[in-house]
């Protein structure tokens, strides 16, 4: 019988048993893929994901391409599972030329996958702990300060992406020592950006104990005369002719303060 005068039933019957599974299996691994990101991303949304990250320079990034964090995570959950099903279809469907080649990439996937999850996770988190630092210290007139919400982030990127690589086979050696030498990096530079913040407190430590001036005093301190409206660890608040100065606590400690009696 010519190839000619073989029917379509007759041409579906003579494709081996394996491949109608390993077909069966690619569309069971469609529909589960598309179900895994349906369920994280309502999963996410529930968990309130969206209200945290809300802000962060990710989830800003995420908006303009139209997108967001949540549908990014959702569909990587989806990604995962659908390479799954291709490794798990080509195994079934006997490649055998391939065995080698996708063995290993079914071990590196998993891996890959986590180290991801993990940068992008990192990422956000280390924006929205930028967002809660820089929150924190708004109240505080120190510009040595300004830098410690980025510090903060970049920290947690670092944590993360030191994670990741491990994750995807970095050697553990090479990580501990580029922590340990970030680490003493970081330490070096806070001590150097905040050694005023430290100065500041050690002599606000020592205002709010001797209260040499209360609130309420017309004092001149640091150049600048005024009633005094709050004494804090860091700063002292002076109000004059309708301007309130700021007055790093180091300042008045260094300076001296004179105490206007009328």
């Amino acid at each position: 019988m010519s190839a000619a005068q073989i029917s379509v039933p007759e041409f579906l019957l003579n494709v081996p048993y394996r491949i109608w599974l390993a077909l069966g299996v690619l569309l069971l691994g469609l529909v589960l893929a598309y179900l895994t990101g349906v369920i994280n991303r309502r999963l996410l949304r529930r968990a309130g994901v969206p209200e945290v990250i809300e802000g962060t320079a990710f989830e800003r990034t995420a908006r303009e391409f139209d997108t967001s964090t949540v549908r990014i995570l959702a569909k990587l959950s989806s990604y995962f599972i659908l390479a799954v099903t291709v490794i798990v279809a080509l195994t079934v469907a006997d490649v055998n030329y391939l065995e080698q080649f996708w063995s290993g990439v079914a071990a590196f996937l998993p891996r890959l996958f986590v180290a991801v999850v993990v940068f992008i996770v990192g990422i956000v988190v280390g924006d929205k702990a930028e967002l809660l630092v820089a929150e924190r210290l708004r109240g505080i007139k120190l510009p040595e300060l300004g830098v410690l919400p980025t510090l903060v982030k970049y920290s947690v990127v670092y944590v993360a992406t030191l994670i990741a690589l491990g994750q995807v086979g970095v050697q553990t050696l090479a990580l501990i020592v580029l922590l340990a030498a970030y680490a003493f990096a970081l330490v070096l530079f806070a001590a150097l950006a905040t050694k005023d913040l430290v100065a500041s407190a050690a002599a606000g430590v020592f205002l709010l104990l001797r209260q040499p001036y209360g609130i309420g005093d017309e004092v001149r301190v640091a150049g600048e005369r005024g009633v005094v409206q709050e004494v804090d660890l860091f700063v002292t608040h002076i109000e004059t002719d309708g301007e309130e100065h700021v007055v790093p606590n180091h300042a008045v400690f260094r300076e001296g303060i004179v105490l206007i009696r009328d």
